[in-house]
């Protein structure tokens, strides 16, 4: 019986690299997420993010979900503040990582949340985010 759970938690474990894995080199960065956003720097999760057009997708990084646990449109997308992380935060997310936080409009289904990701992939993150969408056609650029 313990051989069968040893087997089974093996297996799990493997199944969350090769998903990880597999985010990666689809064109994933790493990110840390928290949706509750207060000054105790809990609530953290590890993950992968894939840019997929307009849309940012999450992917937490212990999830067998199939699909990301968070989608995050580039419209309307504003940053209402950058931070260093704090001490207790750091374990929590990559390394070299700065914070950005982002508030939603008052009535919309998503609340605010906060991002971290290394000086690097944030280059790329603010690009992605301050780009025109598919198809808009920017006034200034013409």
């Amino acid at each position: 019986m313990v051989v069968v759970v040893l087997a089974a938690v093996l297996l799990l474990l493997l199944l969350l690299v090769y998903r990880r894995l597999r985010l990666l080199r689809s064109g994933g960065i790493h990110v840390a997420m928290r949706v509750r956003i207060d000054d105790s720097g809990k609530g953290w999760h590890l993950g992968v993010g894939r840019y997929q057009g307009d849309e940012f997708a999450w992917f937490r990084a212990l999830s067998l979900r199939a699909g990301p646990d968070r989608v995050i449109s580039r419209e309307g997308l504003e940053i209402a503040a950058r931070r260093d992380p704090g001490r207790a935060e750091t374990p929590n997310m990559p390394q070299g990582s700065r914070v950005l936080r982002f508030d939603t409009p008052p009535g919309s289904p998503t609340p605010a949340f906060e991002i971290a990701m290394s000086t690097d992939t944030l280059t790329g993150f603010l690009s992605w985010l301050e780009s025109a969408p598919p198809g808009r056609r920017l006034p200034w650029a013409s």
